[in-house]
């Protein structure tokens, strides 16, 4: 007898500084490629992408990728409200993004979902590292996070990332379906220009 199959949907929300890259990773997870121009992301962009997991089940992921500015950031908690995965993105070649990543988690811990799936990503894995391996898996490892280093423009370990991610909250208990739609409605991104590398 074939066993049934279900499709879940989870808000999945990138915090960072500016300049992370993380409009780029969301670029390259969804159409595996580079984007090579860019422009500050302003307020969010909203994208969606299915990803099969055990037994013929799914995953939708509802991506919304915030900007960095500090100006938007009295916005965010509006984007993160409700989400049931947090990825907070630092370039592996700026040391003071990582000091922002560790400040954004501190306010998901004490504003975020209690059993958000949190995830530590050091971008741009290409480039010379200011920020060891050894430092960030420490943070990681301690805060009980995922860590991964990718690469957007590479696409190193971006797809890994997205598919360990869809495996993690697809063994959570199941989202309240209406209480997702309502607060993923009653969120709505700021009107925003072309997606970019730099928010």
């Amino acid at each position: 007898m074939e066993e049934s199959k279900s499709s879940r949907t989870y808000k999945l929300v990138l915090l960072g500084n500016t300049n992370v890259g993380k409009s780029c990773i969301v670029h390259r997870f969804i159409k595996d490629e580079f984007l090579q121009e860019s422009t500050p992301t302003i307020g969010a962009q909203f994208v969606t992408k299915v990803l099969p997991v055990e037994n013929g089940n799914s995953v939708r992921l509802e991506i919304w990728d915030t900007a960095g500015q500090e100006r938007f950031k009295s916005l965010t908690p509006m984007y993160y409200k409700g989400a049931a995965v947090a990825l907070v993105v630092y370039d592996v070649s700026n040391s003071p993004s990582f000091e922002g990543a560790k400040g954004w988690f501190k306010e998901l811990q004490n504003h975020g979902s209690p059993n958000m799936v949190m995830a530590l990503l050091g971008n741009k894995s290409d480039l010379q590292k200011v920020v060891t391996t050894e430092t960030a898996r420490e943070f990681a490892s301690r805060q009980h996070l995922i860590f991964y280093e990718i690469s957007a423009k590479t696409g190193e370990n971006v797809n890994a990332l997205f598919n360990e991610i869809a495996r993690k909250v697809y063994a959570l208990p199941p989202p309240v379906r209406r209480a997702d739609r309502i607060t993923v409605a009653q969120t709505q991104p700021v009107p925003s220009g072309s997606s970019g590398c730099c928010g």
